[in-house]
């Protein structure tokens, strides 16, 4: 289980002060990876969200028939997603995440970045455990091989392709989906920087 400490709390602070401009910031479109995840699930499938942010890829998940389960470690951002979707959208940090074979899929669109990296197999686990046989799980990172903070004073743990895969290789028995890529940044971002993606199954 992931230690009380799993988490960075700048992080927290940052987006809860900057709730209103971050949400303004963000394209009115869905993530460009999440049609190809959608269509490895069965109809109705159970999803979980960790990050939801403004609620656009819950709400494409939502109107395509997927019983979404959308969650958000900042409060603001956390109750301006439940207004655009009309359904709570749960106040939940990664290391808060309590369930077991509960969920079809685990979908962490440019968040489990900011988890701290001596603590992100703990969060892996975590959803490990929360996925049922046979589920799956995508997340993306920016890449890099140091961890460190921008100029915003944002941690994000920056892994390299091959430190990605040894996390969720010591984290449970995945099988990697053929779908790694990269992207340039967001627009809430000041430059461009690779990213890294992953989808996995969970085996046992």
């Amino acid at each position: 289980m992931a230690t009380p400490h799993a988490y960075d709390s700048e992080i927290l602070g940052y987006y809860s002060q900057t709730a209103d401009a971050y949400l303004s910031s963000r394209p009115e479109v869905v993530s460009r990876h999440l049609a190809s995840f959608l269509a490895l699930l069965k109809p109705a499938s159970s999803i979980l969200e960790l990050s939801c942010g403004a609620g656009r890829d819950a709400q494409a998940m939502i109107k395509a028939g997927f019983a979404v389960d959308p969650t958000d470690g900042i409060a603001e951002i956390a109750a301006s997603a439940s207004q655009l979707l009309g359904q709570i959208v749960r106040v939940m940090r990664f290391d808060e995440l309590i369930a077991i074979d509960t969920y079809d899929a685990v979908w962490a669109n440019a968040s489990l970045l900011h988890v701290p990296r001596d603590q992100l197999v703990d969060i892996l686990r975590l959803i490990f455990t929360a996925l049922k046989l046979g589920g799956y799980h995508f997340a993306n990172f920016k890449a890099g091989s140091v961890e460190g903070r921008d100029e915003r004073a944002r941690y994000y743990n920056y892994l390299s392709h091959e430190q990605m895969i040894m996390a969720y290789a010591q984290s449970g028995d995945w099988e990697i989906v053929p779908a790694l890529d990269y992207l340039g940044g967001a627009r809430f971002e000041t430059q461009q920087i690779p990213w890294v993606s992953m989808t996995v199954r969970k085996k046992s």
